[in-house]
């Protein structure tokens, strides 16, 4: 059972320095794949990039949570939505989103949602690798 990043990803990056087989990937172009992605058929689920995550972002598969309940000023990024979101990574570099939703206290959010686009990344996204 693979890991699963969520729309809670704000491009921290402080999981892809902690994957010791260098599984997790930046979305790109990032307009369209707005957070870091798990690759399904390297993961080891070795769990290191959970607690990692300042944002608690990634879960294992069968615990993505349909029903997340945001404590407030949380921010989800997905594709099609509008607001803007600046802040710096794990590495102090600069993070700009403009796919963002800032989340009220009690606000409910799906996110099993996110778990498809993690696997169409890899399978025929721009994160999809073929070997010839």
């Amino acid at each position: 059972m693979t890991h699963i990043i969520t729309s809670l990803c704000l491009r921290d990056s402080g999981c892809v320095d902690v994957c010791p087989v260098e599984c997790i990937v930046p979305g790109i172009p990032q307009e369209e794949w707005p957070w870091f992605y798990i690759d399904p058929d390297t993961c080891i689920d070795c769990g290191a990039c959970i607690p990692e995550c300042p944002l608690e972002a990634i879960f294992t598969e069968d615990e993505v949570p349909s029903d997340y309940t945001a404590v407030g000023g949380e921010y989800i990024s997905r594709v099609g939505l509008s607001g803007h979101y600046e802040g710096t990574n794990h590495h102090g570099e600069a993070v700009v989103l403009d796919t963002v939703k800032q989340l009220e206290a009690g606000e409910v959010v799906d996110l099993t949602e996110d778990i498809q686009p993690n696997f169409d990344y890899f399978e025929s996204g721009p994160g999809y690798s073929a070997i010839d």
